[in-house]
């Protein structure tokens, strides 16, 4: 039986209760469409609103967008309360209900118009809200593979146009992508697609990499916790669901995975999604990934970020580097202009454009980096919108672990991992997914990690993501980085080209 309530999403959000008639102004301001001085003239002025309007789809694309952006789900509301008001419903990225993610400016002004008052908001989203993409993926059960055509045919036939090709996972999981191999049963023999997701856009292959939507609101819960100008660390990123809304939020992310494929299409969502300025991509083991990038270059003081990956000849991203000049122009109009840069922070955010992987090539068998060019000027450096050092031996803040089958064995690696020397700030938090199966307990996976870390694990948290079998459920389990754990006093250094720890 068909149990729809596994198809359930809960979101805990945030609404404005305001009067009913300031609603089209609210959804201006809150979408970023309005500035403070249009607003007080209350859009008299076609013309300031038309440029305004222009500017933030230009400028801030997703990330000036305060209200709830979902398809088919409409963001105001009537209020249960009241004839004379309605519910203003906030983007999952408003977390506090002090508003503290929407621009002070817009919320004085919307304040100046009228009362507005926070309120918790509850929307589920239900089996009769999700759809399909052109791709439908079956797991078919041993009893019903004789008539599997049939299944496919009816499905196919009473879906097509927009369903286009029908496949079938066969067997388990058993490579070591964890990518599942898959048969096709009617339709195209086209495994490419594109799928949305938190205001991005992903393209991939289904048969070479691996995708879930079911964990997207996943995906949208963890970023929140990231602030702009944090650094990340995704040790198994796939084809970005993380890395890529968090570099659209301002993050400096370093992602690896070891799949070629994934890698792949991670560039090309960096592309799509214009964030290759704050996105560094690596292919090697999860492992060499986190050592490289922690390991100090020999004078660092005079050296780059991208340093990291010049020690593994070829895994600097080949493809960021084509084109950078055309489209570094045209992606940074925003930090161009100034307009999300403060003074204290401009003259790192050059030296962080400095440091990005496209101002590398190749030299005598090693990586060596010159300054980022903009095209039309021979000396004009261009600038980032990620104002942090780019140095992440000296600090990062937080590092994703999304491979639940395996990722609490990699936790050995943070072992002496910081060197106190050179370690500034805070240490990082880890986000660790895992499954916990009926025999388990919480308890269990954190004595494990102690013991892969050889240190206590103060005040772990698990969130339960989602079940995916009747005796089996992943989790996400986050903590601060023990220090007894990670810091070693000794040195370590290498020079670009070494392989060396």
């Amino acid at each position: 039986m068909l149990d729809e309530s596994k198809f359930d999403v809960h979101l805990k959000l945030w609404a404005l209760r305001i009067p009913r008639e300031f609603c089209k102004v609210a959804t201006k301001l809150l979408n970023g469409f309005l500035n403070s001085h249009e607003a007080l003239n209350n859009e008299l002025d076609f013309w300031y609103s038309l440029r305004s309007l222009v500017r933030s789809l230009i400028l801030f694309p997703s990330t000036c967008r305060h209200m709830l952006d979902r398809p088919r789900i409409k963001p105001i509301t009537e209020d249960p309360t009241s004839e004379k008001t309605r519910y203003v419903i906030l983007s999952e990225r408003v977390q506090d209900p002090d508003l503290s993610d929407i621009p002070t400016q817009n919320l004085d002004e919307l304040k100046k118009l009228c009362k507005i008052e926070t309120v918790p908001y509850s929307l589920t989203l239900g089996y009769s809200y999700w759809g399909a993409g052109h791709i439908a993926h079956l797991n078919i059960p041993d009893e019903l593979l004789p008539y599997k055509d049939v299944i496919a045919k009816v499905i196919y036939d009473k879906n097509q146009p927009r369903i286009q090709t029908i496949v079938n996972k066969v067997g388990s999981i058993a490579n070591e992508f964890r990518v599942p191999k898959f048969e096709i049963l009617a339709g195209k023999p086209d495994m490419v697609t594109e799928v949305k997701q938190y205001g991005a856009t992903f393209k991939l292959d289904y048969g070479l990499v691996y995708w879930n939507s079911r964990l997207e609101h996943e995906h949208i819960r963890l970023v929140n916790k990231f602030r702009q100008g944090e650094i990340i660390c995704d040790m198994f990123a796939g084809i970005g669901p993380f890395a890529i809304p968090a570099a659209q939020k301002g993050c400096l992310v370093y992602a690896n995975d070891l799949n070629p494929d994934s890698i792949r299409y991670l560039k090309v969502n960096a592309d799509i999604n214009k964030v290759n300025n704050n996105l560094h991509t690596c292919n090697m083991d999860a492992r060499i990934f986190m050592s490289q990038l922690m390991t100090v270059p020999i004078g660092e003081s005079k050296l780059d970020a991208s340093a990291f990956g010049s020690s593994v000849k070829g895994n600097i991203d080949e493809s960021m580097k084509a084109n950078s000049e055309e489209r570094n122009a045209g992606n940074n109009l925003c930090s161009q202009e100034g307009d999300n840069i403060s003074p204290m922070n401009k003259e790192s955010n050059v030296a962080a454009a400095e440091r990005s992987p496209e101002s590398c090539k190749e030299e005598n068998g090693s990586l060596k980096c010159s300054d980022v060019k903009t095209k039309g000027s021979k000396n004009k450096r261009l600038k980032t919108s990620v104002p942090c050092t780019g140095k992440p031996w000296e600090h990062f803040d937080h590092v994703i672990m999304n491979l639940p089958a395996s990722a609490l064995q990699f936790l050995d690696v943070f072992r002496g991992l910081i060197q106190r020397k050179y370690w500034k700030r805070s240490l990082p938090w880890i986000h660790c997914y895992c499954f916990i199966r009926s025999n388990e307990t919480q308890g269990s996976v954190v004595s494990e990690a102690e013991s892969l870390l050889n240190a206590k694990i103060h005040e772990p948290l698990f969130h339960r993501v989602r079940d995916v079998a009747p005796n089996k459920a992943m989790y996400c389990l986050s903590f601060q980085l023990p220090e007894e754990a990670c810091i070693s006093e000794q040195i370590t250094s290498t020079a670009p080209g070494s392989v060396d720890r």
